[in-house]
């Protein structure tokens, strides 16, 4: 039997897939994968200025993922990835979804691969891959 992957997706492959680019549609529209996402992903997806369609577009695909809050276990991922990598300091919510991907063992699907391939502690897949 083959394992079903599980990904923490990052807000820019859900910007892809709301400017209707092709592979980001696929991607979560296809994958066999059980895809997450991050309470700060929601935050960003949702802040003002946004229309009442782009709004009820972003609700829409965000109901086929499973949503990840912060619990007290990423918390505390999250100030040791604060301590142990400076720059993230200057990237925080790129350090709340480490910190959740970390802890709940996931591996990350992002557009920005730069923030987080130097951590050591997650997985990371470049989106689109090359």
């Amino acid at each position: 039997m083959t394992e079903v992957s599980h990904y923490l997706v990052d807000t820019g492959v859900f910007i892809l897939y709301l400017r209707r680019d092709h592979h980001a549609i696929d991607f979560l529209r296809s994958t066999k994968a059980v895809i997450y996402y991050s309470r700060v992903t929601r935050k960003e997806l949702l802040r003002p200025p946004i229309r009442a369609r782009e709004r009820t577009e972003v609700l829409a695909v965000l109901q086929r993922c499973r949503i990840v809050n912060p619990d007290p276990q990423i918390a505390d991922g999250f100030a040791a990835l604060l301590e142990k990598y400076l720059y993230l300091h200057d990237h925080l919510a790129d350090a709340l979804i480490a910190a959740t991907a970390w802890k709940k063992n996931l591996e990350v699907v992002t557009t920005n691969p730069r923030h987080f391939t130097p951590i050591a502690e997650i997985r990371v897949r470049r989106f689109p891959e090359d």
